[in-house]
């Protein structure tokens, strides 16, 4: 029985840590895992795992760019490296700002009306469309560095951070699709949508926890450490994989992937479930 649930905490893990960092949102993917196979918990156990192991896909990003996003590394001993690391972090706390007011006035409506199928299917769609449309506009980059992103243009980003909110819009896709927007390159925009999770995903994981209430027995903190590592190291070659294809290949491929995910979603719910 343990080992099969070990098995799902794997798989789930590992989608996870695939789908946090790509614009195809999570959402809808752990949607459709835990319908073919749900964890055989408690409702509450498994509201609380889906939460947990985001954490191992924070740790990934931390690993990942420790040295970039730590403004006291032996490599920043120049003040001048230390202030761009400073203005870095704090760009990202301004565009945090719009989506944590709104996540935390509204998450439990969000919850109850937004949190279901159709909802996921539809954005799913319509944003893939969206970026399909963004391709076809063939903009030039203006923003070609983390360094070049202005305030001004951090707070747009935030902005369309808000959208993520509406489950199945995929967080890393509304920030990147509105810095794209904005005149970001890919490779800026996707990296910088990576360090707005950090305090995104940190914040909105701590406050679903705060409002679950479950006790655990060994199995559940086996459960959660196996889920937990497992997103931690695929978030690790997810990022790294898709930072190799932005820098060279536009988000086309994500748009008709969300397209065709969308519509499987809603024909599943429709006629199979």
């Amino acid at each position: 029985m343990i080992f099969i649930e070990i098995i799902k905490a794997i798989i789930l893990g590992i989608i996870q840590g695939i789908t946090e960092w790509l614009p195809i949102s999570s959402t809808g993917h752990m949607i459709i895992v835990n319908e073919l196979i749900p964890m055989q918990m408690s409702t509450e156990f498994v509201n609380m795992f889906m939460v947990v192991i985001q954490f191992g896909s924070i740790l990934a990003v931390l690993l990942l760019y420790f040295s970039k996003l730590n403004p006291f590394a032996k490599s920043k001993k120049d003040p001048e490296h230390f202030k761009n690391t400073m203005n870095l972090w704090y760009k990202v706390a301004i565009a945090a700002v719009p989506a944590a007011i709104i996540g935390f006035l509204f998450d439990d409506m969000i919850d109850k009306y937004l949190y279901n199928s159709v909802t996921v299917a539809i954005t799913l769609i319509v944003y893939g469309f969206a970026f399909l449309w963004i391709e076809s506009r063939k903009n030039k980059s203006t923003i070609n560095s983390l360094g070049q992103l202005t305030y001004k243009t951090a707070a747009f980003i935030g902005i369309f951070q808000v959208l993520a909110l509406i489950p199945g819009t995929s967080r890393s896709g509304a920030t990147i699709l509105g810095a794209v927007l904005l005149g970001c390159a890919r490779p800026v925009a996707a990296e910088f949508s990576f360090f707005l999770a950090i305090p995104m995903m940190f914040g909105a994981s701590l406050l679903k926890l705060l409002k679950l209430k479950v006790a655990l027995d060994f199995a559940g903190i086996m459960l959660l450490v196996v889920g937990m590592v497992t997103a931690f190291v695929v978030s690790i070659i997810a990022i790294k994989t898709f930072m190799s294809y932005v820098r060279k290949h536009d988000f086309k491929v994500f748009g008709y992937y969300r397209i065709i995910l969308g519509v499987i979603v809603l024909l599943y719910f429709a006629f199979l479930k």
